[in-house]
């Protein structure tokens, strides 16, 4: 794979639909997304000044070895095409094995988050009142343990430069129906227990994670976005896995946890943007997070 860096797409031969933290979307005609990964990462909700080289292509290809896996469980929005086809020439080298050309979806406005272990915010919540999320849990747990049964906690989608925000299972309903949102709760425990089960086998605990979903031409539920992703999950080595131990990480921890440190003129960092600027080896030690996540998970 190569190392070169990707900061930003920029294709003169389909429109740009948006532009997000890590990727761009094009259209292609009036049904279809080309969707392209860059080797840009955001922490706090704030897009760092430097790339993760190859970052986007080992994204695409979890994303594309999850969706396949998955299928079973939930349609998907890819379309089966060669996403090089859709693109010119010179285009190409910008595309090769980190874009997706997906299908048009209807967007649902909530994210599906199931957390299977208490971690992260979950884990201040826990200790401050007994749930995560508004979701009660059984009194003695630790850092780092594992939940009884993973629990859903949805979410609101933020504006750009927003933080979503968690929301009760009655205010995710409220958002997209009942009957919905039961949908949703059921298909993403399932897909989490699955994936979580699968990636076990290969050393690596999925914490906690997120899904996103949109309604097709049929109002059938649809997984969308990407999947299963050091971006949208928590991922833990099996190895260095304790209760009440924060666990060393193959996701965005390492590098939240450096700019916990991080300081700009003098001052710690207030996480808005500018970002601090990454040294080469947080860049290299994030890189190599990623990689071994992808290696392990996909076998490649």
């Amino acid at each position: 794979m190569t190392l070169s860096a990707l900061y930003e797409s920029r294709l003169h031969s389909l429109p740009l639909v948006g532009r997000g933290k890590v990727r761009e979307n094009y259209a292609v005609g009036a049904d279809r997304l080309l969707m392209v990964a860059s080797d840009r990462i955001s922490a706090f909700d704030v897009v760092m000044g430097e790339p993760i080289p190859a970052k986007g292509a080992l994204l695409t290809r979890m994303a594309l070895f999850w969706f396949d896996r998955l299928a079973h469980v939930v349609p998907n929005h890819l379309t089966g095409e060669d996403p090089l086809g859709v693109v010119a020439a010179d285009e190409v080298e910008q595309v090769r094995g980190r874009a997706m050309l997906v299908r048009r979806l209807r967007p649902l406005p909530i994210e599906a988050v199931v957390r299977g272990y208490l971690a992260g915010s979950g884990w201040k919540e826990y200790q401050a009142d007994g749930s995560v999320c508004g979701v009660p849990l059984p009194p003695g747990l630790q850092l780092a343990s594992r939940l009884p049964q993973p629990i859903f906690t949805p979410a609101t989608k933020a504006e750009a430069g927003a933080h979503d925000e968690n929301i009760s299972f009655e205010q995710a309903a409220a958002l997209v129906g009942a009957e919905r949102a039961a949908e949703v709760r059921s298909v993403a425990l399932r897909l989490y227990t699955e994936a979580a089960a699968y990636a076990l086998t290969r050393g690596i605990v999925i914490a906690d994670t997120k899904f996103e979903f949109g309604l097709d031409a049929q109002d059938r539920l649809t997984l969308m976005d990407e999947v299963l992703t050091p971006d949208s999950s928590r991922f833990w080595p099996v190895e260095g896995w304790r209760e009440g131990q924060n666990p060393p990480s193959f996701d965005k921890q390492y590098l939240r946890d450096w700019l916990e440190q991080a300081q700009v003129d003098g001052k710690p960092w207030n996480k808005t943007a500018p970002a601090p600027a990454l040294p080469a080896e947080v860049i290299a030690a994030t890189a190599e997070r990623y990689a071994t996540a992808a290696r392990l998970l996909t076998g490649r």
